[in-house]
């Protein structure tokens, strides 16, 4: 049979900036192994495969799969995913729910003249703290000195809202240029805690960045090693919602705009929202704009 598939570039308004995501729309059928195939395939940092739901009061089944694992929830996957679905949509929903390995995922969409404009991500789960990691160890991941990691705020910790993550901030926007992935050290300090990944970032932002608060990276294993992601919309939510928990307001919305990419010539930016009530934080979000890419078919052989 005939598969569709849909590519965006994802948390951009401009084509061949931000992450750029396949999803695979007529999934049903696939096994695990053919959709990790599929995935390692289109080697993009995720692609997603859509299925019917399991519960008809949700909209869609969505699997995510990385070059080299499938993962339980990613930020721009949904993002993608949901701009996808939303443009093809006969009758226009103002929210799809998705589920997924780390729950069901609720996506607002907004709309402009008709057309989708950008998509909203909630949270699946709670914010949880891990183990932190040594400004040592993890400057070594990244090619640093521990003189360039800022512990001031916060220790480098794993943290997740879905799918966990080591994050890290440093002392300046330079650090951030010069960081590079060091495999021996990688292997060394990740896994740990179900994190896989390293997401690192600076409120160091240069004038000519100044409408991100925050610009950031993230390094993650791919098929053929260590590759940066452009836009990592899970990582960036979970740091959001760390940067709440830490916060001193008890009451309100706590908005933020980072940067990601930007260093490896794709541009991406990432608008987060954090709900916070009675100093406890009751929601984590996080969304931006898509551009559809590309579009095709395919069929696997051995199908009719």
């Amino acid at each position: 049979m005939q598969r569709r598939y849909i590519t965006v570039d994802v948390f951009t308004d401009r084509a061949f900036g931000g992450n750029q995501l396949a999803v695979v729309l007529d999934a049903g059928g696939l096994s695990t192994t053919q959709m990790q195939a599929i995935a390692t395939e289109f080697n993009y940092s995720e692609t997603t495969f859509v299925l019917p739901p399991r519960d008809k009061a949700n909209d869609a089944e969505v699997r995510i799969f990385t070059p080299v694992r499938e993962i339980p929830f990613a930020g721009h996957p949904n993002v993608g995913t949901s701009f996808v679905l939303a443009g093809l949509a006969k009758e226009p929903k103002p929210r799809l729910l998705f589920e997924e390995k780390a729950g069901l995922v609720a996506v607002d969409i907004r709309r402009e003249q008709g057309r989708v404009a950008s998509t909203e991500l909630t949270a699946p789960q709670p914010l949880s703290r891990f183990a932190q990691v040594s400004a040592e160890d993890v400057a070594a991941c990244i090619s640093l000195t521990a003189n360039d990691i800022k512990t001031d705020r916060h220790a480098p910790q794993v943290v997740g809202v879905g799918t966990p993550f080591l994050v890290a901030e440093l002392h300046s926007r330079d650090a951030l240029k010069r960081a590079r992935p060091d495999a021996a050290a990688f292997g060394k300090v990740l896994p740990r805690d179900g994190a896989f990944s390293v997401w690192f970032y600076t409120q160091d932002v240069p004038a000519a960045e100044a409408h991100c608060e925050r610009q950031a990276r993230m390094f993650m294993r791919g098929a053929s090693g260590l590759v940066e992601d452009p836009a990592t919309g899970s990582a960036t939510v979970a740091a959001a919602a760390l940067f709440a928990d830490l916060d001193a307001t008890r009451d309100g919305e706590l908005k933020l705009t980072v940067g990601q990419g930007f260093d490896m010539g794709r541009p991406s930016i990432l608008l987060t929202r954090v709900r916070k009530q009675d100093g406890k934080i009751v929601s984590a979000h996080v969304g931006g704009s898509c551009v559809q890419m590309m579009e095709g078919t395919f069929r696997l052989a051995g199908e009719g």
